[in-house]
């Protein structure tokens, strides 16, 4: 099985990669012929382009963070319906679904902000594919060296780390073994449609907080206020602070079993790597 990448230097591009070995990368500056070309005798497309979204949202940032998802995965669709390739999958994120609001794949209300609209741009972009399609929609991926846990370790690692305001809100979170097994999953089982790529378990930013600390040995007692990070990230903060309370109904019903299923659990095996 050949299978070719979008976005192959990013966190999870590179996890695939080391699972996949020989993976095609289709750069961000290919044009459509030559994704053509290089789509040849590939079995699997998966796609991953984005801009980081943890960064202060200017206009032209955000422009960006539009273009860079769903102009490339227009160009990449239009390459893939002219391909023999059999399977594309392409990403979304849980920032598709509304706050305070326990959801799973059949949730029909979506979130009416910037987040929910880019993911659902995003989303009929790839639904354009004319050969088997599926979407993960991603919760906060946890791993080793990189993602959010790379950008918030460090302060909890000096024994200044804390909950997020009260800490009630709700993380969707998922290891990155677990988002590859998925990967996996859906390739040998040839699953389409929705999936979110969140953990069974979803927790409290306050049990969150609590499991790194546990894992990092260090305390946790100084709180974050929310209005500290709408400061640093303006709007963008909401990808912080936003309560997204996210299930993967589809995949375990589909008979996948996560390896992480908690919290505690999850963090302990990357602190440890």
């Amino acid at each position: 099985m050949k299978i070719a990448l979008t976005g192959a230097s990013g966190f999870v591009g590179t996890a695939l990669q080391k699972h996949f070995n020989d993976c095609v990368i289709i750069d961000r500056d290919d044009n459509e012929n030559k994704i053509v070309q290089k789509l040849k005798d590939v079995d699997v497309v998966i796609n991953l382009a984005g801009a980081p979204i943890i960064k202060r949202w200017s206009d032209p940032y955000k422009k960006l963070l539009l273009e860079s998802r769903i102009e490339t995965t227009k160009k990449l669709v239009n390459a893939v319906n002219q391909s023999s390739v059999k399977h594309f999958i392409s990403t979304s994120a849980i920032g598709i679904y509304p706050d305070n609001k326990k959801c799973d794949e059949s949730c029909t209300e979506l979130a009416d902000d910037f987040l929910g609209k880019l993911a659902r741009e995003w989303e009929a972009e790839a639904q354009r594919c004319t050969k088997a399609t599926t979407i993960f929609r991603f919760g906060v991926v946890l791993g080793k060296g990189g993602g959010a846990l790379a950008q918030m370790i460090t302060p909890f690692k000096l024994g200044v780390g804390g909950t997020i305001g009260d800490g009630k809100m709700i993380t969707s979170w998922i290891h990155m073994a677990d988002l590859v097994g998925m990967y996996q999953y859906v390739i040998k089982n040839h699953l389409t449609g929705v999936f979110n790529a969140t953990s069974p378990h979803p927790v409290s930013n306050y049990t969150f907080t609590k499991a790194l600390g546990k894992a990092l040995n260090r305390p946790t007692i100084l709180p974050i206020p929310k209005l500290a990070i709408r400061i640093m990230y303006g709007e963008a903060a909401s990808v912080l602070t936003g309560s997204k309370e996210v299930y993967p109904r589809r995949i375990l019903e589909a008979g996948y079993r996560f390896k992480y299923e908690h919290i505690d659990d999850a963090l302990r095996e990357i602190i440890s790597q």
